[in-house]
């Protein structure tokens, strides 16, 4: 099962100079998937325990346009494992003279990878994946 947000960074997600991105910001996008999936398989958002394995691949500016995925790979009791990946898309071009021009990335550009562990109770658990 997998589920894919895509948004743009905007200013209000400016944390460094240059309007570099915090990669923080890649997490709260993985949080978001991993959410959707938990509705997805079990009807119920969960709760996301732990993240590993996080590995920052390239920076993120404002105006990029991010696409993050997410797939449960493994499902357990009442845990979920994921797996999580996000890429660049789109770029601003930063060009003072046309402020508006911008680029699709092709290929898109890796940015972040992680490992991602949800819990759902079973008493949350309101789809029965037995049938």
């Amino acid at each position: 099962m997998k589920a894919k947000i895509r948004v743009r960074m905007s200013v209000k997600d400016a944390y460094y100079g240059g309007d570099l991105v915090n990669g923080s910001r890649q997490l709260d996008l993985f949080g978001d998937v991993g959410t959707e999936l938990m509705i997805k398989h079990d009807g119920d958002e969960g709760l996301l325990k732990i993240y590993k394995e996080v590995e920052f691949f390239a920076p993120v500016y404002v105006g990029d346009f991010i696409e993050a995925e997410g797939e449960i790979v493994k499902v357990g009791n009442t845990s979920r494992i994921m797996e999580f990946k996000s890429w660049k898309v789109a770029e601003s071009l930063k060009d003072p003279n046309n402020p508006s021009s911008a680029k699709v990335v092709d290929p898109p550009t890796l940015i972040c990878s992680a490992t991602g562990v949800a819990v759902v109770t079973k008493d949350k658990q309101r789809i029965n994946h037995s049938e």
